[in-house]
């Protein structure tokens, strides 16, 4: 976090804009005070970017996983636009779910809290000893082996509903084969890929 104090918050804006090289409109910040004298009138804003939302995301989930009975050491990395964490604890299976339920949904509350608290979406992602990167790993390898059975059939595969950051993953992997093209349809938890053959 830093401070930005000028005359008004418009001007602070631009004064942080300028310093932190990037667009006013995408700057993000809160007005923290606004002083109006009858001589003299000031405005203070706090910009924030990934790593204070890290930093809020990993205090945040340390203190809900607390109040469940759950004690955890969260760490992040900032990869690609993307906050990942990690927690580590010795109920890591509970802390996964069934399928990876929990998981998603403490997932989801992180990404709600953060929001909610820098008034921006950020991405974030959570893993629980590297039960993710497994997942990602044998969704892909499900992935492609259907797609070269579409290449050879020319018949489309529609694959099992997946959560946001899965099929964001299975598109980007299939995102180089010849003759391939992903689409994903449905609602909630019912979305899905399909892999389809294109001439």
């Amino acid at each position: 976090m830093k401070q930005f104090v000028a005359k008004t918050v418009e001007e602070a804006v631009a004064n942080a804009a300028a310093e932190l090289g990037c667009d006013a409109e995408k700057l993000i910040y809160t007005v923290v005070e606004e002083k109006k004298g009858l001589f003299k009138k000031t405005a203070t804003i706090a910009t924030y970017d990934e790593t204070d939302a890290a930093a809020f995301g990993e205090e945040y989930l340390t203190k809900a996983l607390a109040a469940l009975g759950v004690e955890a050491t969260v760490t992040s990395v900032l990869e690609d636009d993307i906050i990942k964490m990690s927690i580590d604890s010795a109920r890591n299976p509970i802390l996964i779910g069934k399928g990876g339920s929990t998981l998603q949904a403490l997932n989801e509350l992180v990404k709600l809290a953060v929001s909610n608290k820098f008034r921006h979406r950020y991405r974030i992602l959570l893993d629980v000893a590297g039960y993710k990167e497994d997942k990602y790993d044998r969704v892909v390898r499900i992935a492609r082996k259907q797609a070269y059975q579409v290449i050879k059939t020319k018949v489309d595969c529609k694959l099992d509903p997946m959560t946001p950051d899965e099929r964001r993953v299975v598109h980007n992997a299939l995102a180089e084969f010849p003759n391939i093209k992903t689409e994903s349809s449905g609602e909630g938890k019912n979305r899905a890929i399909t892999i389809k053959y294109v001439a």
